[in-house]
């Protein structure tokens, strides 16, 4: 049996929390607290350390899912998390003030783990801002990067595992992308 780590990074309210949710197949172990902060304007919990869970493969295997804190002050977790990890699916809101300006704090933050593993981003609330895809993927490119960017929902599972199946074919295009 094999076990792959993910990491969901990205800003407050982008969907790391339900992301994990949606693909684990056990509880998932969540740090959710009430925010305290400018956060509490955007929703009423957030995560404080991480979110983990187990993502089950028809073939035995498994994807551990860690999500990270978006808020800035919790940024000493996002090395601990992406310790050992696979790849980075970067989930940016669509609706944010600044999508773009998200893209590249995140990518300027986790550039090193980047260009060492890989980047799939999905962008989330996305249902009134279709172009943010295109901006984000030429976005992508000029910070030379693979523009590996799709809408994406969250909540859906389907949509989720899109994201993994690309980061992991971004990785190893030769490699069975996980199902399940």
């Amino acid at each position: 049996m094999a076990v792959y780590k993910l990491v969901f990074a990205g800003p407050v309210g982008a969907g790391k929390t339900t992301a994990v949710q949606a693909l684990s197949d056990i509880e998932v172990v969540s740090t959710e607290s009430v925010a305290s902060d400018e956060t509490r304007r955007l929703k009423r919990t957030t995560t404080v350390a991480l979110d983990y869970g187990v993502m089950k493969l028809d073939n035995g295997d498994q994807v551990h899912l860690y999500g990270t804190p978006g808020q800035k002050r919790f940024d000493f977790m996002w090395e601990i998390v992406a310790e050992n990890a696979l790849g980075l699916v970067l989930l940016l809101k669509a609706d944010a003030a600044d999508p773009l300006a998200d893209l590249r704090t995140y990518v300027g933050e986790f550039r090193e783990f980047i260009n060492q593993t890989g980047l799939v981003v999905g962008v989330t609330h996305s249902e009134a801002s279709g172009w943010i895809r295109q901006e984000v993927a030429r976005e992508l490119s000029s910070l030379g990067l693979p523009p590996y960017v799709m809408d994406a929902d969250s909540r859906n599972r389907a949509h989720m595992a899109m994201l993994v199946k690309a980061l992991i074919h971004g990785i190893d295009p030769f490699q069975d992308a996980p199902s399940g």
